[in-house]
């Protein structure tokens, strides 16, 4: 008898889950602690940010800068310190998949479902990396296994509506994006009547009142600070573009979905969703799941089709989506189909840890590109940092200064030691538009008083020319080269400037104007 015909009681589905999600957390974690890549500049920025913690920053709820900060108070600030979370709340997440879809169907379908979770591509890479995503999904997670808890604990429909306002208020405080799982509940009372039967105005209030009760510290940071975190994500829609309405991009968003759930998962729920909806065959359990899951979806393809989508912003949907797709394909008695499906996403998954080890294995696999971006910053900074301190360091320099917010937030990073210490010239970003555009030009702009002497970095040649256009005097150019791998490089121009005066920027664009041959 093969395995999958073996029938599974609740407790060997219950083991078999711990087994699989400890055993992937297991190899992560190896490959975290083993892995010579550096930090993107996103996650540097989000290690800065844990530096002072707040109820928001720029782009961002706080949630992320929490985490590292709790992370890296206990290992240092190492890679993997600051990287850690991601892993630990994913394998959270898979765990929570387990009981929920034990709850909606049964054991072996809630086992399905971490399977499907932990093997997912979009995991597989998130796992490797700090980012919103992993603390959005636990928390969502969270808040989905209360509610589907909530009918049947009539004694304790209180505190689980409690437990629902507050997981889904970390997950807003971890990307606002949880804001679709505000929707599904919505959308689940609008259209079924037993959904409707587990509330109560008791449990109404308590669940809206722990909800604001976490999110107002959030809600009231953005509103002193002209709710930057907000107009961000808005801008991020990108809905002010002159390029609207392109059906290229809603095409690539879908064909990345392939890639972030993983090819047969992806059209399992595509084709299911649209076979059991024509043919009426949907259950209570499909219809809760199909809230949650299917409006992330839809919107993020309607603003992929307006302007544009990130692969990864319908990741909230996908909780849903992983015990559909296992509840479905062990309904249509598709065992083999799936387990051809999760063994496929394990190659997956297991050549992301290996090209995460050894990164040369993805040079020679042709996937570098990939990881350009975790790549060479440590000597980047490292040549502007030698470069100030041939200067003289405060003796005569008054500050360092970049052009781009990658450059600063390594520079943070990866000059913690010298920018850290005391007399060190302080770490600036050259504002390049009318108004600051990230939480690097409104914390730490360049201004007139440290226009003294300034080492200025740059990592494009046209700002370059634009921000030697800000200073009186400019001399001493010298380019640093730094290869990422065989094909690609990156160049730091750097140079000496005196006199900070900025060039008037348009008042309509924002912008400097071109600036004449660099002097």
């Amino acid at each position: 008898m093969t395995l999958a015909a073996k029938p599974f009681t609740d407790d060997r589905a219950l083991r078999a889950a711990f087994a699989i999600v400890l055993a992937a957390l297991a190899l992560r974690l190896f490959a975290l602690f083993s892995s010579p890549l550096e930090l993107y500049p996103d996650e540097a920025q989000y290690w800065l940010w844990s530096r002072g913690l707040s109820f928001g920053y720029f782009s961002k709820p706080p949630m992320i800068a929490w985490l590292i900060w709790g992370t890296t108070s206990i290992g240092g600030d190492t890679e993997p310190w600051v990287r850690i979370a991601a892993p630990l709340m994913h394998a959270g997440t898979a765990l929570c998949l387990f009981f929920i879809g034990r709850r909606l169907f049964d054991a072996r379908s809630g086992l399905a479902a971490t399977g499907l979770y932990v093997l997912m591509p979009g995991v597989a890479l998130s796992s490797g990396v700090i980012s919103t995503d992993a603390p959005l999904l636990f928390f969502l997670a969270l808040m989905l296994w209360a509610y589907v808890e909530l009918p049947a604990a009539r004694g304790r429909r209180i505190g689980l509506a409690v437990g629902m306002g507050m997981a889904i208020g970390l997950a807003m405080l971890s990307k606002y994006a949880a804001a679709y799982a505000l929707g599904g509940l919505i959308l689940h009372a609008a259209i079924s009547k037993e959904a409707r039967r587990s509330w109560t105005p008791a449990t109404i209030a308590v669940f809206v009142a722990a909800l604001l009760a976490v999110i107002a510290p959030n809600i009231a940071w953005n509103a002193a600070h002209s709710f930057a975190t907000v107009e961000h994500t808005a801008a991020n829609a990108n809905l002010g573009s002159s390029h609207l309405f392109d059906p290229a991009e809603l095409a690539d968003f879908l064909l990345s979905q392939f890639g972030v759930f993983g090819p047969l998962p992806f059209a399992v729920l595509l084709g299911g969703t649209v076979l059991l909806l024509v043919r009426r065959r949907l259950t209570g359990a499909d219809v809760l799941l199909l809230c949650f899951c299917l409006p992330p979806l839809l919107v993020v393809s309607i603003q992929g089709f307006i302007s544009r989508a990130n692969a990864n912003w319908a990741a909230a949907g996908y909780l849903g989506g992983c015990l559909l797709v296992g509840a479905w394909m062990l309904r249509w008695n598709a065992r083999n189909w799936l387990m051809a499906g999760l063994a496929f996403q394990a190659v997956v998954a297991g050549l992301f840890l290996t090209w995460t080890i050894n990164p040369r294995t993805a040079d020679a696999m042709g996937v570098s590109n990939s990881f350009k971006r975790a790549r060479g910053w440590e000597q980047s900074v490292d040549a502007v940092v030698q470069r100030a301190m041939q200067e003289g360091g405060d003796a005569t320099l008054s500050a360092v200064a970049v052009d781009d917010r990658f450059l600063f937030n390594a520079a943070a990073y990866y000059g913690r030691d010298y920018f850290g210490q005391a007399g060190a010239p302080p770490l600036r970003m050259w504002v390049h538009e009318i108004r600051a555009r990230n939480q690097a030009e409104t914390e730490a702009p360049l201004t007139a008083t440290d226009s003294r002497r300034v080492l200025a970095a740059s990592l494009d040649s046209v700002y370059r020319a634009k921000m030697g256009a800000d200073f009186q005097q400019v001399s001493g150019r010298e380019i640093a080269r730094v290869r990422l791998d065989a094909k690609r490089t990156r160049k730091i121009d750097m140079f000496i400037g005196e006199g900070f005066a900025p060039v008037p920027r348009d008042p309509v664009t924002g912008q400097p104007p071109e600036p004449k041959t660099f002097r």
